[in-house]
């Protein structure tokens, strides 16, 4: 790849289209599949310990325990792109609804320890589904001016469902509930599950979906409703028609191929980087690894909201400024961040500092994540790829997202059981790797419509 042509800016060359509530309702109600997300993402963290003892689990098989979500996320995230092609992102999006509440009510009852993998699995296949249809679905019905923003929500809602995971994890602890305590943690999800299947039929679908499916009236309808990035539904129809170019390429045509390596490459460099941080290793285990270091077990709980609403205010402030600031800006100084954070963490426990040194460490690193990272990821790969086959980018760049999310959850408890700086101290070199990636090779996108983003990285 040619680094320096990629590390160059696009021109935007959107106009600014008048915001209105219809578009930022429909973004809304879609990311709430982010804020489940989150939350089943985090909630396992507030019972890991009850895990272990009602099952009997060795490290390996907490390590396995955790990491059951994340094999059926994996399959979620790359079985994701191809019904939401066939079926509408919304209908999509509405089956991991049903598959949410099914997940939390099933783990809250689970009756051994092959149930609770097995719904536990089910959760994950809606985490793997959400975080690829969410961003996809927002991508596609914000015109560019207020695209960043608009799918940054998403990532916001995953914040704020981690937050919320952490926050009653920590209500439920607090009220001493005895031995099934950690059901009540899975099981309160069912509700804004609910919520979130009922109102998505509120949604309209993609407009760039429905063109694909030649229902160019339906289409028009849904731009003049939320925006279009030229002032011109019928242009951007055009636009939208001339990328698909569906008369020399169909969307069924091979995506692992020449034509789509740029984007492909983007996308798997940006999903690894996400993980290599370390980052759901600190989601999952938070209480874990105060608890390593000395805290008691309420305090560890109030420790996990603290580190999940710093992520949440550092998230807000990356959504409002990412359309003027930029994806590239936001992920050099969260690179920087992650490295400062992820180095004290790793010093903390080396040199088994007393004091606060661990919880600074850890905040400047989650902050690091909110503001980079965690803003950037769903917005960049769902803008990377060409109309036809943006279902199965987002698809892939999810699945390596959480393929290595999977690898390094399993590896955490065991590598930190050996030696917990170690773990970070390997984090903070992967984190270096981001910041000369994004220096030498990540484009900006920023104000730039789907279609023309296509054209700049020379994908026919």
């Amino acid at each position: 790849m040619n680094t320096h042509t990629d590390s160059q800016s696009f021109p935007s060359d959107a106009p600014k289209p008048a915001f209105n509530l219809y578009l930022l309702g429909c973004t809304l109600v879609a990311a709430l599949g982010g804020l489940l997300f989150g939350f089943d993402t985090a909630v396992i963290s507030g019972t890991v310990d009850a895990l272990r003892a009602k099952f009997a689990l060795s490290d390996n098989l907490l390590g396995f325990t955790v990491a059951s979500a994340l094999i059926g996320t994996i399959l979620g995230s790359i079985g994701a792109g191809r019904p939401a092609d066939i079926f509408g992102r919304r209908a999509a999006l509405a089956t991991m609804g049903v598959i949410y509440v099914v997940s939390s009510l099933g783990c809250a009852f689970a009756w051994d320890w092959w149930s609770f993998l097995g719904f536990r699995f089910m959760g994950g296949l809606a985490v793997g589904g959400a975080s690829v249809v969410s961003p996809l679905y927002i991508a596609e019905i914000s015109p560019a001016y207020y695209r960043g923003r608009m799918v940054a929500i998403t990532q916001f809602n995953v914040v704020f469902g981690i937050l919320l995971a952490y926050f009653s994890n920590y209500l439920i602890g607090s009220m001493h509930l005895g031995a099934n305590e950690w059901r009540w943690m899975f099981g309160v999800m069912a509700a804004p599950s609910v919520v979130f299947f009922l109102l998505i039929f509120l949604t309209p679908q993609s407009p760039r979906w429905l063109v694909a499916k030649g229902r160019l009236e339906e289409a028009r309808g849904v731009l003049q409703r939320c925006g279009s990035d030229t002032g011109s539904v019928d242009e951007e129809i055009r636009e939208i028609q001339h990328s698909m170019d569906l008369a020399h390429h169909s969307i069924n045509e091979p995506f692992y191929c020449r034509r789509y390596i740029k984007p492909i490459m983007l996308a798997v460099a940006m999903g690894a980087f996400n993980q290599l941080s370390g980052i759901n290793a600190v989601l999952y285990y938070t209480p874990s690894i105060f608890k390593m270091a000395g805290a008691g077990v309420e305090s560890a709980l109030l420790q996990s909201v603290i580190i999940g609403f710093t992520m949440l205010v550092f998230t807000m402030f990356a959504l409002i400024i990412i359309d003027h600031f930029g994806r590239r800006k936001l992920m050099i100084i969260g690179s920087i961040g992650y490295i400062i954070g992820l180095v004290g963490a790793a010093y903390a426990f080396y040199a088994k500092v007393e004091g606060c040194l661990l919880l600074v460490s850890l905040l400047i690193f989650i902050a690091a994540h909110g503001f980079g990272q965690g803003a950037v990821i769903w917005v960049f790969i769902s803008e990377i790829f060409p109309n036809r086959v943006r279902a199965r980018g987002q698809a892939l760049g999810s699945f390596t997202h959480w393929a290595m999310n999977a690898a390094i959850s399993w590896t955490f408890p065991i590598i930190a059981a050996a030696a917990g700086w170690t773990a970070f101290a390997c984090y903070a070199l992967c984190m270096v790797g981001q910041l000369v990636w994004v220096l030498m090779v990540m484009p900006e996108t920023k104000g730039v419509s789907l279609e023309k983003i296509q054209e700049k990285l020379g994908i026919d």
